[in-house]
């Protein structure tokens, strides 16, 4: 038991520590496309036929199948990755650790959330606000054509402070407490909801399972990951005056629930009040504008080094919740028999 918990918390660290330098390889297979691929071909296969059938919509019967597609996606990510550790395992520990850590890698977004993020003001500085607008394209769901520059660095702000949740604190989490079989489970959900969860006429029914799922999934890691940006305000705050901790957690108390997702606002609500920005509100998705609560004070427009805050806080709220974790499998190891 003490040596499991040794090399899982290791393979842990490792693969955190991976995910900052290699981020996600685009040229290398990648499991979490893998599961997207999967919810595409479930996707056509279930909803695309009941859309083909010369039938009138039947509510029940979407929702039935989009739950059947739920169930099937999470259970083939749980069988697919117990089945490659129980077997690295039985093989021997040193390849356990090996995949494990790989696995971890790919589960954590924090590298390339950061990398694709700053990509935005380093398109700033050296191409223009055309390029940018294509690079924010690539992380944002809003429309960005003719968005003015102010509005892509907060835009760009807004995208990490959000994923710091469901891509890194959440799988980080569901790894600690249950490996990389609970981690991509989580994964399987959190991708599920970003291709299904929409409130639209083509989803409103088959994606209700995915959205709601994601909700359960994130409520108690969005909680945990507020807390700990709440910190890391509070120690960047330390070196820097461009974070105020004091004022995060004022607007996180404030504006935690402007959100139409009961998870959503919690770490923008503290990136936002951190940073003194205003964050939130209406946007064009698709050319239709998508009215949504504001979540902070604009204390200020915001500029070009707001993107780097962001993910400073980022990083600093992983770190805190890594070294949180060497603490309790520090006591685990200890007392394990």
């Amino acid at each position: 038991m003490r040596e499991l918990l040794l090399i899982h918390f290791a393979a842990l660290f490792a693969g955190l520590t991976l995910d900052w330098i290699i981020g996600d390889p685009h040229s290398l297979p990648h499991p979490i496309r893998a599961i997207g691929s999967l919810i595409a071909a479930l996707e056509a296969r279930l909803l695309g036929r009941e859309r083909a059938e010369d039938k009138p919509r039947d509510p029940v019967r979407e929702r039935r199948r989009g739950t059947l597609l739920w169930i099937t996606v999470v259970f083939v990510s749980v069988a697919v990755t117990a089945a490659l550790v129980v077997l690295a395992w039985i093989i021997h520990p040193a390849l356990f650790f090996v995949t494990e850590t790989i696995l971890d890698c790919y589960m954590l977004a924090a590298g390339s959330l950061c990398r694709e993020s700053l990509l935005v003001t380093d398109k700033l500085e050296g191409e223009g606000v055309p390029a940018a607008r294509r690079a924010l394209s690539m992380i944002v769901g809003r429309d960005t054509a003719d968005l003015p520059e102010p509005a892509i660095v907060l835009a760009a702000a807004e995208t990490v402070a959000e994923n710091t949740c469901d891509g890194v604190i959440a799988p980080l989490f569901y790894a600690a407490l249950g490996g990389p079989v609970l981690g991509y489970a989580y994964k399987a959900v959190n991708t599920m909801d970003s291709m299904l969860g929409y409130r639209n006429e083509k989803y409103e029914h088959f994606g209700r399972t995915a959205a709601r799922m994601d909700d359960v999934f994130n409520w108690l890691p969005a909680r945990i990951s507020a807390l700990f940006m709440i910190a890391a305000a509070f120690l960047a705050g330390q070196f820097s005056k461009s974070f105020d901790g004091k004022r995060a957690f004022r607007i996180w108390k404030r504006d935690r629930r402007n959100h139409a997702s009961p998870n959503s606002a919690q770490t923008e609500s503290v990136c936002a009040g951190a940073l003194g920005l205003e964050m939130g509100g209406t946007h064009l998705y698709g050319g239709i504008p998508v009215e949504k609560p504001t979540i902070g004070d604009r204390m200020r427009e915001a500029e070009r080094a707001d993107v780097l805050r962001a993910n400073t806080l980022m990083a600093v709220t992983e770190a805190l919740l890594a070294l949180f974790l060497a603490l309790i499998a520090l006591l685990l190891v200890l007392f394990a028999g």
